[in-house]
């Protein structure tokens, strides 16, 4: 776990009024007390993601919710399909085959 200050150092270009702003709107989710908040990996990685955004590729700050929501969006679809993945991969090779060969179907080059 990471501390405000601490997360502030390691990043130059956060500012606190962008990491309290992004906490408000649940784009990063601190831990602990909210007079000592502590960010775990996951949030300190999503607070990079927010600097490169906001800061390196000027996005608006208005727009930055919907960009975060896009990409929870996908790397939930990500999981998802590795699920399904493992879920294929574990039946016998009949089943398997039967599904490569509806993902196949007629206009599927596949």
């Amino acid at each position: 776990m990471t501390g405000i200050e601490e997360l502030l150092a390691s990043n130059a270009l956060l500012r606190r009024e962008d990491l309290m702003a992004w906490i408000d709107e649940a784009l990063v989710v601190a831990e602990g007390m909210p007079d000592a908040p502590s960010f775990p990996e996951q949030a300190r990685v999503r607070v990079r993601l927010l600097c490169t955004l906001r800061y390196e590729l000027e996005l608006d700050a208005d727009a930055l919710p919907v960009v975060m929501s896009l990409l929870d969006q996908l790397h939930d679809a990500q999981l998802r399909l590795r699920a399904l993945a493992g879920a294929v991969a574990a039946q016998d090779h009949a089943v398997r085959e039967a599904i490569i060969a509806t993902l196949r179907g007629p206009g599927n080059s596949g």
